[in-house]
């Protein structure tokens, strides 16, 4: 039995429409005007954030990203934290040497040396282990840092599965 004899009979009789993405949200508003609300929480004023945010979003690094918004590094990368993104300059030792610090049990010099990093790194990641990202800030900004997908220019070039049946 070949598959045109499976096939015999069957028709389509119903089609899916595409509906695109459902948004419930207020975002019509600039990226500063919805971070304002989260404005006593972040280390510097939402318009910086702004353009800290998409100068990440558009592939830059987090030096660069805070360069383009008039920030000091270590300020960008808590505050990219603050709003969800993993900026962490520890490896898991590092922060399990932070946490023996933070609990008392090795000084401050012997911490930055275990961990094997510099004086910003280390402040770094002593705020990542003691601060939370802002609740509800992450899908604020979540959009801005989406990556869009790319048209595929081999698309023409790929066999679909039509072109078996």
């Amino acid at each position: 039995m070949g598959l045109s004899e499976i096939a015999a009979g069957l028709e389509v009789t119903a089609e899916q429409r595409d509906r695109g993405v459902a948004t419930a949200d207020e975002t019509g508003g600039s990226l500063a005007d919805r971070l304002a609300p989260f404005a006593d929480e972040l280390p510097c004023k939402p318009a910086d954030v702004a353009s800290l945010v998409e100068a990440y979003a558009e592939g830059a690094s987090v030096g660069r990203a805070a360069a383009v918004a008039g920030l000091p590094r270590t300020r960008a990368a808590k505050t990219l934290y603050l709003l969800g993104e993993p900026v962490d300059p520890l490896s898991p030792t590092a922060r399990r040497v932070v946490d023996d610090w933070l609990a008392g049990e090795v000084s401050r010099t012997e911490a930055k040396t275990l961990a094997s990093v510099g004086e910003s790194e280390f402040a770094l990641g002593v705020y990542v282990a003691t601060h939370d990202p802002i609740e509800g800030a992450e899908a604020v900004v979540a959009d801005a840092l989406a990556v869009e997908d790319a048209a595929d220019p081999l698309r023409d070039a790929r066999s679909s599965f039509d072109d078996l049946v």
